[in-house]
């Protein structure tokens, strides 16, 4: 899902950068009002998760790979903000560093990981366990379709975006500039390998994680309807 450069028009990633600016003004100043100080340490290791997990790549048929991002895991144990902050530094650090995604293309990257995925699978998270007791069996699937569907919807937001190119931004002969795949290809290339793999390696992750926070660190979980307040 890691858009590199040359696939989007410079004015598609520019849009999207600029979108990303108030949500990481926003998000800032939501974590200098909320985030306690003991837990700006889970703020960094949730910046380090996404990073690793992220580098796991499991094979598809068609020759690429998938992997699991995390987003959601983070906004339901920090809160959306602070996984829109951890997930934008992690995919920073990925394209500067690693060339995992294009440094153009951050804005692109951090709109789809770092926004859609974290807030949506947080509100649907919330949606589907409210109620519930800390580490209940409801609680740990939640957190399995919650991260399915945050990952799916993250790709179907980066497959509009390769989509769209070449209904915008074509030469005089109508030879794309940037990604030469329409909606029609696009769109199904992206969703087919999230929707039978990397969304079901993301809900895995997320259940299996949520599962080992609530056995070995319960109070991370007994804070979560403070943060659904604060979101």
């Amino acid at each position: 899902m890691h858009i590199p450069d040359g696939y989007l028009s410079p004015s598609t990633c520019a849009t999207l950068g600029v979108v990303m600016v108030p949500i990481w003004y926003r998000a800032s100043a939501k974590l200098k009002k909320t985030l306690d100080v003991s837990r700006i340490p889970l703020l960094a290791m949730g910046a380090v998760f996404s990073f690793l997990i992220m580098m796991f790549n499991v094979p598809i048929p068609d020759g690429t790979t998938a992997h699991a991002i995390g987003a959601t895991l983070i906004a339901i144990v920090l809160g959306p903000w602070a996984a829109a902050i951890s997930m934008s530094v992690a995919l920073i650090i990925q394209a500067l560093i690693f060339g995992d995604g294009g440094i153009l293309a951050i804005g692109a990257n951090t709109f789809n990981m770092a926004f859609i995925a974290p807030f949506t699978g947080y509100y649907i998270y919330q949606l589907i366990c409210r109620n519930t007791s800390p580490g209940s069996k409801r609680q740990i699937i939640a957190g399995a379709v919650a991260g399915y569907i945050a990952i799916n919807l993250a790709a179907l937001a980066a497959s509009i975006e390769f989509g769209i190119q070449p209904l915008f931004f074509t030469t005089a002969d109508g030879t794309p500039l940037y990604c030469p795949y329409g909606l029609n290809v696009a769109i199904p290339a992206m969703m087919i390998t999230h929707l039978t793999i990397a969304g079901i390696v993301e809900g895995i992750v997320t259940a299996a994680a949520l599962k080992f926070i609530a056995h070995h660190s319960s109070d991370m979980m007994l804070t979560q309807t403070k943060i659904g307040e604060e979101a």
